[in-house]
């Protein structure tokens, strides 16, 4: 039987870059359903509900085509009737594609969250030492390293917007040696493979990428 992995947004669908690295690293033969929290929403009403400050702040791209700040809050909120809307499409396994930390969500039961895979792998790697992070918006950086925080660590983060060029995660990439980080966690579901090849080869060091993270928990759920 085939599989079928359903993956939520807090942006919009289609997302083609999602689909096609979470069915990469899904069983062959998986099919991927993306749905995203604004769906079926105008530009304009969007921009009714902006981020009322850094903590409510995530980063997505709207129609997988150009980048926006999304209220954390509306996003959330809207999140119940994607994850039924996907189960109703008979996923077997569903992600919330975001790596936000996020309170219980209506719903959520079973849906796996890449901030805890994430999470997990940088603990078990790193008991104390120092953490790079890298996240989309300056904005973001306090709140994301508090996120990371624990005793015996030390967490610098830099900023680089997913959608930046080659040069500019290579400039990111160098400020953040300069911290000296023992392992590096790329904060954002939007970071590509290819942003984390240019990164790793600079910080020399583990680097963990939330989405190829993500897929490979995905595969074992599914195999």
């Amino acid at each position: 039987m085939a599989h079928v992995l359903g993956v939520a947004t807090i942006g919009q669908a289609p997302r083609d870059d999602l689909a096609a690295l979470f069915a990469a690293h899904a069983p062959s033969g998986t099919k991927v359903i993306v749905r995203g929290c604004l769906d079926d929403l105008t530009d304009e009403e969007i921009a009714m509900h902006k981020p009322e400050d850094a903590a409510d702040t995530l980063y997505s791209r709207l129609r997988g085509s150009y980048d926006v700040k999304v209220s954390k809050r509306f996003a959330t909120g809207r999140a119940p009737k994607v994850f039924a809307d996907l189960r109703a499409d008979g996923c077997h396994a569903l992600v919330f594609a975001c790596t936000g930390d996020f309170p219980p969500i209506p719903g959520d039961a079973g849906v796996i969250f890449p901030s805890r895979v994430l999470n997990g792998i940088a603990s078990s790697l790193l008991q104390k030492g120092r953490l790079g992070i890298f996240v989309p918006f300056v904005e973001q950086s306090a709140k994301l390293k508090s996120k990371w925080s624990r005793l015996d660590l030390e967490v610098t983060a830099e900023a680089l917007v997913p959608s930046g060029s080659a040069s500019e995660a290579a400039d990111a990439a160098k400020r953040l040696k300069d911290k000296q980080p023992d392992l590096v966690a790329m904060d954002c579901m939007a970071y590509s493979p290819e942003t984390k090849a240019i990164v790793k080869e600079i910080l020399g060091v583990p680097t963990i990428l939330a989405i190829t993270a993500t897929g490979r928990v995905i595969n074992e759920v599914l195999s």
